[in-house]
């Protein structure tokens, strides 16, 4: 197949081809995939695929440069997700759900992104689709009219993809770099809870042990080093790609606080233009959580909001209450915690349960950390690195 292009657009020659004769693991149903596209789409349907798989529920992921923005299983929708959408909650359908709250998770960077879900797309979510700024989907069908519906977009140059579920991948992998090709052993370790039998201290509810393992199937396809916070079947926050962990660990944390904040009654009711699009609603919600915007944006900001002044700051008070009440999150790492100082981050962001590989010289200092924080400490004994 060709593609539109390489991972930039000067790198005009660009193709892909099945790796050993048979069927294609994935088909084109609409529009020309470029090769982040093609990556995006074999990562995302992955995760979604292990994640339905291990925890039995439709599951979905917004992907944004080949790492997840946002993933979750499908669940309740709270008021902040639904009038996001401009819907109500309770007529949302479960693969329906299982998206909104994945995207929801990080709104900014899954702005553009690249939708998976794990089982077939009806009506309700190519509805949905329609609605926000997405380049393309993958599943694993489409109900009759859906692919229809999904080809208006974009003037047509929407990505529709379908996955086959009965594809098995060859053993091993390959990837050539300025002119060495390097081959691995597939990963497929099968993701369960037993990797979470190994529990050093604490107590992990049933409730606990299914967030783990969603992050389990997340970390797996987001490029390392990695670490997600989730709660109630969804991701609140994912550092991607830090070369230090830690730095993750406190990215993802900031993006798990701003999750938390759009919550606040007062970032709730601050009152936009009829003209301001959902996009930059979103934008400047974000901007007024994180309350350093620059004299510029303040002004620009004033403009788009109802009222006649700019709206007040969050004071330290209000944050620190307010963040105080997000507890039960549950956080996963890709690799062994090398620091205590990784728990200490995690314990600010409302983290009562960790799973993480172990193996470190310094795991005993991270035992005692999550002991002092009484924060639940898995060890899984399984490196989930991607690149």
């Amino acid at each position: 197949m060709d593609l539109r292009y390489g991972t930039n657009p000067q790198q005009r020659a660009a193709t892909t081809a099945p790796v050993q004769p048979g069927p294609w693991p994935v088909r084109v149903l609409q529009g020309n995939p470029s090769y982040i596209n093609m990556l995006d789409a074999l990562n995302s349907w992955q995760l979604v695929l292990e994640a339905s798989r291990a925890l039995n529920r439709p599951a979905a992921t917004s992907f944004k440069h080949v790492s997840p923005a946002g993933a979750a299983v499908a669940g309740p929708v709270d008021d902040v997700t639904a009038e996001l959408h401009g819907i109500g909650r309770a007529s949302v359908g479960a693969l329906t759900s299982a998206y909104m709250r994945a995207r929801d998770a990080d709104p900014k960077s899954s702005y553009g992104d690249f939708a998976a879900v794990s089982h077939p797309v009806d009506a309700e979510l190519a509805e949905l689709l329609t609605g926000v700024v997405c380049d393309g989907i993958i599943a694993p069908g489409y109900a009759p009219g859906t692919v229809a519906t999904l080809s208006k977009k974009k003037n047509g140059r929407f990505l529709v993809m379908e996955a086959d579920e009965t594809y098995t991948p060859p053993q091993h992998e390959a990837r050539e770099v300025f002119g060495l090709r390097l081959t691995q052993q597939r990963d497929d370790v099968t993701l369960s809870t037993t990797l979470l039998d190994d529990v050093v201290c604490g107590t992990l509810p049933a409730t606990a042990a299914e967030d783990l393992l969603l992050g389990l199937a997340v970390l797996r396809y987001t490029q390392s080093n990695s670490v997600c916070y989730l709660r109630g079947g969804a991701t609140l926050g994912i550092g991607a790609g830090q070369q230090s962990r830690v730095d993750c660990t406190r990215l993802a944390g900031a993006k798990t606080d701003t999750w938390w904040l759009r919550r606040h009654p007062a970032v709730r009711a601050l009152a936009f233009q009829p003209h301001v699009r959902r996009q930059d609603r979103i934008n400047w919600r974000i901007r007024f959580i994180e309350g350093d915007l620059t004299p510029d944006e303040s002004t620009r900001m004033s403009t788009v909001l109802s009222a006649p002044a700019p709206a007040p700051e969050l004071t330290d008070k209000q944050r620190t209450q307010w963040l105080a009440a997000l507890t039960q999150v549950a956080f996963v790492s890709d690799g062994a915690l090398p620091f205590r100082d990784n728990v200490d981050h995690a314990h600010r962001h409302g983290v009562g349960y960790i799973a993480e590989p172990g193996g470190s010289i310094r795991s005993s200092e991270v035992e005692d950390a999550c002991r002092e924080h009484q924060i639940a400490l898995a060890r899984t004994g399984l490196r989930l690195f991607h690149h």
